[in-house]
């Protein structure tokens, strides 16, 4: 079995959608620490003007060590922020091809009654899963209950789904222990993701966008796109 490992992060660029396509079993690492500001709140999409970040207002004053599951949205100190959210979606996308195909689906998930960013975050993810059309089957860590440290609990939480190869990103080649991997029977591959090129709704390309923007532009097509199927894709590799 191929498992993939990555953070639940905010509305995830293409690259995590083609790891996840590759596998069988996704886990979604949501009992690490939260980094603010980072991609686990907020993400790019593609404005008129170049791209723009949609942020999700959290609580953490106070809270400098706590787990992406255990971080909630500040709705008190930002009462409309889902409505500003969504006004930059909107302003972004509506005149798109496939507007009418994925925004209700996504306004569903982004208006989820909870407090919890994790739970935010997955249900967009399982939204865009859908969409892309990717059967991967999804878990938290926080589930597996794992202890260990980076490379460590990256090996323990394989060996307690009973994952024989482990898709890492081309970053893991600085940190991972790979013989301990191959040791314990897990053969690790490297995820190297050459971004497509297609066409946004302006230009010049911006690449890395939030994958609701092949979605919005692309509809079913998104599908093939994201493997690189009949567009050129950059020659860069990104993480």
């Amino acid at each position: 079995m191929l498992a993939t490992i990555h953070q639940p992060e905010h509305l995830p660029w293409l690259g995590f959608f083609d790891k996840a396509r590759r596998a069988d079993l996704l886990v979604l690492l949501d009992d690490v620490q939260f980094r603010k500001n980072y991609f686990q709140n907020r993400n790019r999409v593609r404005a008129a003007n170049g791209p723009v970040w949609v942020t999700v207002p959290v609580l953490t004053k106070g809270n400098a060590d706590q787990e992406i599951r255990e971080v909630k949205i500040n709705s008190e100190g930002s009462p409309r922020w889902r409505e500003k959210y969504w006004g930059t979606i909107e302003q972004s996308y509506r005149g798109s091809p496939f507007w009418n195909d994925y925004s209700v689906a996504l306004r569903e998930a982004l208006w989820m009654n909870t407090s919890s960013l994790a739970a935010v975050n997955i249900g967009l993810i399982k939204v865009l899963l859908r969409a892309f059309g990717i059967d991967v089957r999804v878990l938290c860590s926080s589930e597996l209950s794992v202890d260990g440290a980076r490379s460590e609990r990256l090996l323990n939480i394989c060996r307690r789904i009973g994952a024989d190869r482990y898709l890492s990103g081309i970053s893991g080649r600085e940190y991972l222990d790979v013989d301990a991997f191959k040791a314990a029977g897990v053969a690790v591959e490297f995820h190297e993701f050459h971004h497509p090129l297609y066409r946004q709704q302006y230009e010049p390309f911006a690449p890395c966008m939030s994958a609701v923007d092949l979605l919005f532009n692309y509809g079913p097509a998104s599908a093939d796109t994201l493997r690189g199927v009949g567009v050129e894709v950059m020659a860069e590799v990104f993480t």
